[in-house]
């Protein structure tokens, strides 16, 4: 990029009114090349330790897989195809050595120190890319619903309160090959933002509450509000919650930083903002 920008970004997660937390999310600054980023939302499914093992699965590809990684020389693609495809192969086979049935969605992007992102999902996690207050773009679930709301049989409203809202039609550790399913950002710009989050946070908000609440707030910020509404609003009946948000900020002229997207300057892992 030509001018200097900063990144801020805050992940957390919330096991919701479930028994047992099977989402997982990370968000990983590389450690030898400033300003990329990958992000990883990843909603396991398979009962206590079945869908635990996929979602852990996948956290687990992706940081090896990333470690290794290099904007220079790698296609990010490629990257994204790979972290899809062999956290699926490891999936399926846990589930032959285990007898369990280890399902995971996965939401994945990837900044690179350039200023492009890549995208690539499969299930119903999802990502937002944010214009300011507006939705710029979003994913397209891999589930029974959207189908129906992709042929015009349902409204994205209806969706959501649709008996079969749960049925996906792909995802990692099915007996088909998940989705390739990519989207690309050639150039962020300040004011945009990124949120990827599981079904347990989207559900309960309009693609123009959390494009306004992600526009208002930090990112720290922006998270806790929404899993504490989204807590609220599910009544006592919510699934786990996950969720990263990157913020795209221009840098104030008085700071001296080589122009391109810097490392994460204010990265809240789950740790710190785990709030369940």
């Amino acid at each position: 990029m030509s001018k200097t920008y900063r990144l801020t970004a805050s992940t957390a997660i919330h096991k919701g009114d479930r028994e047992y937390q099977q989402d997982q999310v990370t968000l990983i600054a590389h450690a030898r090349h400033k300003g990329c980023v990958l992000a990883v939302v990843a909603d396991g499914m398979g009962g206590r330790s079945g869908g635990r093992k996929a979602s852990d699965q996948v956290m687990m590809t992706a940081r090896q897989l990333f470690e290794r990684y290099s904007p220079d020389t790698d296609n990010p693609l490629d990257l994204l195809a790979r972290i899809v495809q062999e956290s699926h192969i490891v999936i399926r086979l846990t589930a032959l050595s285990s007898e369990q049935e280890p399902h995971s969605t996965i939401a994945a992007f990837l900044i690179n120190p350039q200023g492009d992102c890549h995208w690539m999902h499969a299930g119903d996690s999802r990502i937002y890319h944010f214009r300011g207050a507006e939705l710029a773009f979003r994913t397209r679930d891999h589930s029974y619903v959207q189908e129906m709301v992709s042929r015009g049989e349902l409204t994205e409203e209806q969706a959501n309160d649709h008996p079969q809202s749960n049925i996906l039609i792909h995802c990692l550790g099915a007996d088909s090959d998940p989705p390739l399913t990519s989207h690309l950002i050639a150039q962020l710009q300040p004011g945009d933002a990124l949120l990827a989050c599981s079904d347990g946070v989207w559900h309960y908000f309009t693609p123009a509450e959390l494009a306004a609440v992600v526009d208002a707030l930090s990112p720290r910020e922006a998270t806790q509000i929404l899993i504490e509404k989204a807590r609220i609003r599910a009544r006592g009946d919510g699934d786990n919650l996950s969720l990263v948000i990157v913020k795209i900020e221009a840098r104030q002229e008085e700071e001296t930083i080589p122009a391109s997207l810097t490392p994460l300057a204010a990265h809240e892992g789950p740790s710190s903002v785990r709030t369940g």
